[in-house]
């Protein structure tokens, strides 16, 4: 099991993190998602399948890429 957080700085309010929440959270492998609003972080726990190049590239996706 991998936990990594990502600084994500289009996080502007709570759709946004209920949307990073539903998308991420459907691929498998991952286990759990929290987005903050406040910080602009989201911390994310998955196992394979899921990889960090398959969660970045849907978070680019759905507009929400994470800051280099």
């Amino acid at each position: 099991m991998t936990t990594v957080t990502y600084s994500v700085p289009n996080i502007s309010c709570m759709h946004c993190v209920h949307t990073i929440q539903t998308e991420v959270s459907d691929l498998d492998g991952v286990k759990s998602v929290v987005a903050s609003n406040d910080t602009k972080l989201v911390e994310i726990t998955f196992d394979t399948p899921a990889s960090e190049d398959v969660i970045k590239a849907l978070m680019a996706e759905i507009n929400y890429p994470v800051a280099a």
